[in-house]
């Protein structure tokens, strides 16, 4: 058998051959890489289960308040708003001034 180079060209059956083991090494490749993933990602795994049941408590107490006063956070959401166009306009208009 005589080794690929540039100026022999390969039967349609050696390039099969080689893209298949290509496929294969890269399969092998992403198993390797995802269990890799898993293990460095079990520390933010575990914390977030720790973290979980107490966000949804006060989750669920913050939407508990705003559905008996809604008034506060309707109040609160035009703040935002306000403050969020306030910085568009300074942003413009320091574009503008350079």
């Amino acid at each position: 058998m005589t080794t690929p180079t540039s100026d022999v060209k390969l039967s349609r059956a050696e390039r099969k051959a080689t893209l298949l083991a290509e496929l294969e090494r890269q399969r092998v490749d992403i198993l390797v890489d995802s269990d890799y993933l898993l293990q460095a990602a079990s520390p933010l795994e575990n914390g977030w289960g720790r973290l979980k049941l107490p966000l949804y408590a006060v989750g669920g107490i913050a939407a508990w308040r705003i559905l008996r006063h809604p008034g506060g956070a309707m109040a609160a959401g035009r703040k935002a708003l306000a403050g969020y166009m306030l910085f568009r306009k300074l942003k413009l208009l320091a574009k503008i001034a350079t």
